[in-house]
């Protein structure tokens, strides 16, 4: 709906129009289990939900040759407090975890009078059903939310995706890599039960007299299972009678692979969210150097595509493709590298004349210097 539609209160008749769904089924979440039980997955939603909420967000006027900050602008105010529940931050961690984890996130752009957003609330992606209308526009309906069933166009909505197979709805990275997870969740849940289950100390009871009937047997195992199996009882002294004796065994090589496994399978998920294990606290091949070049490469690699992606959305849905007004998502921030580093790039910037001392010194937080001021 265009500005003017929204001004005089114009709309598009959206009941008696033929649809037709635009997939055969579009109810999510899709996968096995819940996603974010495997930490890795968790780390991974979390690190980029929070590395581009934190980031400082802008609304510039592109008119004519230059590009001027736009504070005052509806959407400016709208980012300090899109909704009357959420933050900034908070809703942008919100909308990384729905699109990372089934592939869309959609808010509902609510207006005034004057057409001008007012809000963006965020719709569960379980409680949209999306059709095709015959005019060739997105029809969302938002069953049961709030206990209302509405129905949205596309341009009614900030609809986030994933990479897309049909151009129109993304599709979630875990549905791709299903038997990535699947594994994955397999080995967490077998060293979870390993170590649940097994008798500490774990090894073999042996009898030297005459071996005890099935009854003694259920009851010696009973016994066991009771006084040292679980984490509870680690380390329980046991006392044997009877002749029998305890022979302690290690872990099997079976159960150490499945160990090392695990640490195998961090990698795999990080390569699914293109997310550096050093950023979700996986070391084990790390050092000073690939750690400071693994924050680089995830600012650029991971959180910029995101930031762009929502930027192109926002001009899309919030600002309509006509407006002169564009959102930008800094990441310079993440950028500078090194103290040391970044001042030098400054010390060059100023010698080219790039940048002036006192832009230099708002990048870093401080006042300006009066003498350059005056």
């Amino acid at each position: 709906m265009s500005f003017l539609d929204r001004l005089f209160g114009r709309t598009e008749k959206r009941d008696t129009v033929s649809a037709e769904p635009v997939l055969p089924s579009m109810w999510f979440p899709r996968g096995p289990g819940n996603p974010e039980g495997l930490s890795t997955v968790l780390a991974c939603v979390n690190a980029i939900g929070s590395g581009i909420g934190s980031l400082d967000v802008y609304v510039y006027n592109t008119s004519g040759d230059t590009r001027t900050e736009a504070p005052n602008h509806p959407v400016a105010r709208l980012i300090r407090q899109p909704n009357e529940n959420q933050t900034w931050p908070d809703l942008v961690e919100w909308l990384m975890g729905s699109v990372l984890l089934t592939g869309n996130a959609l808010l509902t752009i609510q207006y005034d009078g004057a057409g001008r957003p007012t809000g963006l609330t965020p719709v569960p992606w379980q409680c949209v059903q999306v059709d095709r209308l015959a005019s060739g526009r997105l029809r969302y309906t938002v069953i049961a939310w709030q206990g209302i069933t509405r129905t949205y166009l596309d341009d009614e909505v900030f609809h986030l995706r994933d990479r897309s197979d049909d151009g129109l709805m993304g599709r979630s990275r875990l549905s791709r890599a299903r038997d990535v997870h699947t594994a994955a969740a397999a080995l967490q849940d077998y060293s979870l039960n390993m170590w649940q289950n097994q008798a500490t100390p774990s090894g073999i009871i042996t009898f030297e007299n005459a071996r005890p009937g099935p009854t003694a047997l259920d009851e010696l195992k009973q016994e066991v299972r009771n006084k040292f199996s679980g984490t509870g009882n680690a380390r329980q002294v046991m006392v044997m009678s009877n002749g029998m004796k305890w022979q302690s065994i290690g872990i099997s090589p079976e159960d150490a692979e499945a160990l090392e496994s695990r640490k195998f399978s961090v990698q795999e998920l990080c390569r699914v969210y293109g997310v550096p294990p050093p950023i979700v606290q996986d070391y084990s091949n790390n050092t000073f150097t690939n750690a400071t070049q693994a924050s680089l490469w995830f600012a650029t690699n991971t959180l910029l595509p995101w930031a762009r992606k929502i930027e192109a959305e926002f001009k899309r849905s919030v600002f309509g493709a006509s407006s002169p007004f564009e959102m930008h998502i800094d990441l310079s921030s993440l950028m500078r590298g090194d103290y040391a580093t970044r001042w030098q790039s400054y010390g060059i910037a100023i010698q080219n004349q790039i940048l002036t001392v006192n832009e230099i010194r708002e990048q870093e937080g401080y006042n300006p210097k009066q003498e350059d001021a005056a």
